[in-house]
């Protein structure tokens, strides 16, 4: 297992970021390399993603999820194995902390290459600075979900 740990401060209110984070069906417009993502229960996702010319589909399970706070996850199906946790900081009114720590376990020796390189830890960082762009961008959410898991 790879250890990944990001973050990036946005300057938006801490709610304005958990709920466009719990947006999942958005998330292609911020991450790279990720196609598609269903939501098919309030705690299962289904994902399509192609990275590096790799086509993968893995189902997400949210172990976790408190308002403002966090969001866990863990794969429960398909040729992904990882696991993490989003967490929102309240820096100030304005301004919040977005930090990602993920577990990822490289499958084949295209992910392990790749891993060893530090792709899946660059992609992250990555991620999180579109991610910045687009709330800040917009200033607000694209709509929320408020419940505990």
């Amino acid at each position: 297992m790879s250890t990944i740990e990001e973050s990036v401060e946005v300057a938006v209110p801490v709610s304005t970021a958990y709920n466009q984070w719990t947006q999942f069906e958005e998330f292609p417009r911020f991450m790279d390399g990720v196609e598609r993502i269903e939501q098919r229960s309030p705690t299962l996702t289904h994902w399509v993603t192609s990275v590096g010319g790799q086509h993968r589909e893995f189902d997400a399970e949210i172990t976790e999820q408190i308002p403002d706070e966090r969001v866990a996850w863990t794969t429960v199906a398909g040729e992904v194995r990882q696991a993490g946790v989003v967490t929102f900081h309240r820096l100030d009114p304005s301004h919040t902390k977005v930090m990602l720590q993920m577990e990822h376990d490289p499958q084949g020796i295209a992910d392990t290459v790749g891993d060893k390189l530090g792709f899946v830890r660059h992609q992250a960082k990555g991620d999180l600075r579109r991610f910045k762009s687009y709330i800040e961008s917009r200033g607000t959410e694209s709509g929320s979900w408020r419940g505990q898991v």
